[in-house]
């Protein structure tokens, strides 16, 4: 028995010791840094010790800028393009004719580079000198007048925003609710039927029950994607952000190590560590309402 646990033990060093080097040693580090006041990175001196990186990312107005960013993304894009993917996923499972096509059709986004998207969705909403843009052709078309969703008012760029990564996380949610709906029993199914059971009543009581644990996982899974959004909101208003009002708590942490005003890594540190509580606490929480539902 003594000898399979030191097999065991020697097939996971590999992976235990990748883990230790560029997982815990790297958080170590960072929480490290988070309580040095004034660490030059020159220098690799610090002034003291103590909690004024925590103190001064939360009075910083850019910090809190990104907070608000961040959430209004979170809370408006991972119910959004869940029940979004959950229609869309039930509608795949009734359609057999081409339902492979369509499910190639809707995927095709999830593989498609997030800055070519990104691209792609600039030039859709973006005013230039020579065109006002096709989202804006379309307004103007109804008698709307046309808005500047790329660099004009906040609620444009935010609705830009939530659309382009809805748009880029649905393939995937598609995928795998998909999956789920095709591995329910179908037994349950010509049961209800039956008994003259509506369509409706076989969705919220067999199909929903049966798919939860997918759901939630996409839920939970969402959550710590959209709270570590960056590379979407870089591709559409470029590297400035907080210029453009657009930054995210991962963006407040990249420039904070290398933006304009960067080289601070303690404050960087800080902000990461408060990200990490925020996704932690939301996590649990989420963790908890499932096995509850589950129950």
């Amino acid at each position: 028995m003594k000898q399979s646990n030191f097999k065991a033990w020697l097939y996971l060093l590999p992976a235990v010791l990748f883990l230790g080097v560029f997982m815990v040693y790297p958080l170590v580090e960072v929480v490290i840094y988070s309580f040095e006041e004034g660490y030059n990175s020159a220098s690799q001196t610090v002034f003291g010790v103590g909690g004024y990186n925590y103190s001064y990312v939360l009075h910083d107005p850019y910090f809190l800028q990104a907070v608000r960013n961040t959430f209004i993304i979170v809370i408006i894009t991972v119910p959004v393009s869940t029940g979004l993917a959950l229609l869309i996923s039930v509608g795949l499972s009734s359609v057999k004719p081409l339902r492979e096509l369509y499910q190639t059709v809707y995927f095709l986004p999830y593989v498609t580079n997030t800055l070519a998207v990104g691209l792609v969705f600039m030039i859709l909403f973006k005013k230039t000198a020579y065109t006002d843009g096709m989202v804006n052709l379309l307004i103007n078309f109804f008698g709307g007048e046309s808005v500047d969703f790329i660099e004009g008012p906040y609620w444009a760029k935010m609705f830009v925003m939530c659309f382009y990564t809805v748009w880029v996380v649905l393939p995937f949610k598609i995928l795998v609710l998909t999956s789920a709906l095709a591995s329910v029993d179908r037994t349950y199914y010509n049961a209800a039927r039956v008994d003259g059971t509506s369509k409706l009543r076989i969705f919220t009581r067999i199909t929903l029950p049966m798919i939860s644990p997918m759901i939630f996982y996409l839920i939970i899974t969402g959550f710590i994607g959209a709270f570590k959004a960056y590379s979407d909101e870089v591709a559409l208003f470029g590297v400035n952000l907080n210029a453009a009002g657009m930054n995210t708590i991962v963006g407040y942490v990249y420039d904070m190590l290398y933006g304009n005003g960067g080289g601070y890594p303690s404050f960087a540190s800080a902000a990461a560590l408060i990200l990490f509580a925020i996704v932690l606490t939301i996590t649990c929480i989420n963790l908890l309402v499932s096995r509850k539902s589950a129950r």
